[in-house]
């Protein structure tokens, strides 16, 4: 499907794009100048989006053509280099909700050896993350209740079989060690909060 500004098609009913809250992630495919390839995790691969984001892309006209596949999820953005840049285009794409995963600054991609499929986890585990912090009033997330489950079974554990330190490797217990010295003397300590007597002298 290739969508340009040549081609006039009904506007795109706002509801399709924010039908939901959460962003539309999307991993970048190629990026060449005046070309940007993207595809959107499996979980935002629904038809009426792709087409959405595509229509509503050409309604700028510093883009001149947009090539979608409802299939693969992919969307391709040919631009004018002399009136945007790939800076730009990333803010075009986020007013519309959607954010490409591994981007750094300055323009250029940073795939840090990611596959797609550890992509679309990651963005997945973002999509729930951000769903319990929106169901209990951003209370908890889950950084904050993965540890807690865990925490629940290792005392579930201890109450049912005890201790069974005899049947703990030594290298578990290295590391342990280990981890807990790095974590409890390469991190910065708590500042002491100011007393009223210490402003006062002050």
């Amino acid at each position: 499907m290739i969508i340009g500004n040549n081609f006039k098609k009904p506007l795109v009913k706002e509801e399709v794009l924010n039908e939901s809250s959460l962003p539309i992630h999307a991993c970048i495919v190629s990026l060449t100048p005046g070309r940007l390839r993207f595809r959107l995790t499996h979980q935002h691969r629904q038809p009426d989006k792709i087409e959405g984001i595509a229509r509503t892309l050409t309604e700028r006209l510093e883009i001149y053509r947009v090539r979608a596949n409802a299939d693969t999820g992919s969307i391709t953005v040919f631009y004018a280099q002399e009136h945007l840049n790939f800076d730009d285009v990333c803010g075009i794409l986020q007013d519309l909700g959607v954010m490409l995963l591994d981007v750094s600054e300055g323009g250029s991609t940073d795939i840090k050896g990611k596959s797609e499929a550890a992509a679309g986890i990651m963005s997945a585990v973002t999509d729930w993350n951000q769903r319990v912090a929106r169901a209990t009033d951003s209370a908890v997330d889950l950084r904050f209740l993965i540890p807690v489950a865990f925490g629940m079974l290792s005392v579930r554990q201890f109450i049912a079989k005890g201790l069974m330190l005899e049947a703990i490797p030594w290298y578990v217990l290295a590391w342990y060690a280990f981890d807990s010295f790095i974590k409890l003397h390469y991190t910065s300590e708590p500042q002491s909060h100011k007393t009223l007597q210490d402003i006062q002298r002050a």
